[in-house]
């Protein structure tokens, strides 16, 4: 009998070099956080700047899977890179809104209107014409 009762399935794939597409099913918690974890590191490792989660597959999400996104996103952005949240079910975006999650990390309804977000030249850091 496994100790999960609701076991993380984490499928990774590359839309370009430094972009990973990580889907997550099932419930991002405590006891299935450090898996996800896991992927994420080792797609750092691999030289990933880009982060797309596809969490339309999680019912479920605490703070400990928050915590993770949070923790990536300020590993991408020192590189630079991003992290988007694509497709939260209605529980996982309500977390994602409730925490101000979603004010920090872009939320998008499809992968490419993420991709789209990374292929967006960044702002100028003066903020006006010069």
């Amino acid at each position: 009998m496994s100790i999960a009762q609701n076991p993380l399935s984490v499928e990774v794939t590359l839309p370009r070099d430094d972009v990973a597409l990580v889907t997550v099913e099932g419930h991002l918690d405590l006891d299935t956080a450090t898996e996800f974890q896991a992927h994420l590191a080792n797609q750092l490792h691999h030289g990933r700047r880009h982060f797309l989660l596809d969490l339309s597959a999680v019912p479920f999400m605490d703070s400990s899977g928050m915590n993770i996104i949070l923790r990536v996103y300020q590993e991408a952005r020192n590189l630079p890179g991003s992290v988007h949240v694509i497709n939260p079910t209605p529980a996982v975006r309500r977390v994602l809104d409730l925490t101000g999650v979603s004010l920090t990390v872009p939320v998008s309804d499809k992968v490419d209107e993420a991709l789209a977000l990374i292929d967006r030249p960044e702002p100028s850091p003066q903020g006006g014409d010069v």
